[in-house]
């Protein structure tokens, strides 16, 4: 049985056990399961890992998306240059395995951990569609992992971005800072943040959403509910508006296509 899933905490929502049960029971992959597995303190993974001899591949989520990257053997360049991954392909060795790049990983382990952005992949092919010339500026709510992959992909697009976040680093600007011209400015607004995710569902970006036009274009990663507050709003004022279901659709078929992968 080849052993797939998901790790970090909390997992009371989770897209990916259901989708993939789903996926292999209507492809009628019979050789595969997938689980759920909490992870509340990131330095508990090596044991996690050496507890669960069999797994072929992992999903990541928040909030262990930027701290997992320690422990990779070797991560794909896309994933370098974000710094961030949310899928794992487990490959089997020989011990004499030793670590890739200068990371730490697993080293005298049976095995190598690879890590790759899948995130990148969902959100470009799903934003794409959506984009017209006027979409030349973007605010990006939020500086979590998920963030790393959407900014890669508006450099990758030349789309140019501010990132809002409620500590601001420095190249960033608070909530506070976003004024209604600055919403006319940047006509694609992207929310990486969890406000809104169920069940805290009344929760949302602080923005003047008043601002908003119909030249607009809001997209958020969260997909449960389907639509949040902050599109809600969007779609009051005339924007167009986009939830991160079909990003997780895409995401989830590029980790199974790396996770079975000949090489």
């Amino acid at each position: 049985m080849k052993k797939y899933g998901l790790i970090g905490f909390p997992l009371t929502h989770s897209f990916s056990k259901k989708y993939f049960e789903a996926k292999f029971e209507k492809e009628q992959i019979e050789d595969s399961s997938y689980e759920l597995f909490e992870i509340d303190n990131l330095s508990d993974f090596p044991e996690f890992i050496k507890a669960h001899p069999g797994l072929c591949g992992l999903n990541v989520t928040i909030p262990h998306k930027i701290g997992v990257v320690y422990y990779m053997d070797w991560m794909d360049e896309e994933a370098k240059q974000v710094e961030a991954i949310n899928c794992i392909r487990v490959v089997e060795e020989s011990a004499l395995a030793t670590a890739f790049s200068g990371e730490v990983g697993f080293v005298g382990q049976d095995f190598r951990l690879e890590g790759y952005n899948t995130d990148i992949y969902g959100f470009e092919n799903s934003l794409k569609p959506l984009l017209e010339p006027h979409h030349k500026k973007a605010l990006v709510l939020g500086n979590g992992g998920a963030s790393r992959a959407v900014k890669y992909v508006l450099k990758k697009l030349r789309i140019a971005y501010r990132t809002v976040s409620r500590r601001p680093k420095a190249n960033q600007i608070s909530y506070e800072q976003v004024t209604p011209k600055l919403m006319a400015e940047h006509s694609l607004i992207i929310n990486t943040t969890p406000l809104g995710t169920s069940p805290d569902t009344g929760a949302f970006p602080k923005i003047p959403y008043e601002a908003i036009t119909n030249r607009h274009l809001l997209y958020d990663l969260i997909y449960n509910p389907e639509k949040t507050v902050f599109l809600q709003k969007g779609e009051a004022q005339g924007a167009t508006i986009k939830n991160g279901y079909e990003m997780l659709l895409l995401q989830a078929e590029k980790s199974w296509e790396i996770w079975n992968k000949k090489s």
